[in-house]
């Protein structure tokens, strides 16, 4: 289990870095929130289990570089659907999820997207402690 959250950390390093920003617009925020929560599912599946490797045992640096490549494809993927590559993810997400008060007005809106936003893995999506997040 300790692998795993190593693991997810790391993939979602990769994903994002910490930043200060501006107000979003509705539809930005919209966007962002709702690729979040796609994100979050997508790599709380892909971790499941711990399938892949042994308890306490670390992927080779081979697997890893696997592991990052075929997530970030399935990254490039899903954040298609929103008109966002990774890299526009990445640079304008955490502008976006600066506005707090933005993305908490949208939440409430949709109570829906908010229980699936609630139950993704708060310390591991930037609004915990670790400081890494999606």
């Amino acid at each position: 289990m300790n692998l795993t959250r190593h693991i997810i950390g790391i993939s979602l390093g990769i994903v994002l870095c910490a930043g200060v920003g501006f107000a979003a617009e509705p539809a930005e925020v919209e966007k962002f929130v709702k690729a979040r929560i796609e994100i979050g599912e997508m790599m709380t599946n892909y971790f499941q289990g711990g399938e892949r490797f042994k308890e306490g045992q670390r992927p080779s640096p081979e697997q890893m570089r696997e592991m990052g490549v075929d997530i970030n494809a399935k990254l490039g993927k899903l954040l298609g659907q929103y008109d966002l590559t990774v890299e526009d993810y990445r640079r304008r997400s955490p502008e976006v999820f600066a506005d707090e008060a933005a993305v908490k007005r949208y939440l409430n809106e949709h109570q829906d997207l908010k229980a699936r936003y609630d139950a993704l893995p708060m310390d591991r999506m930037g609004r915990g402690g670790s400081g890494r997040g999606y």
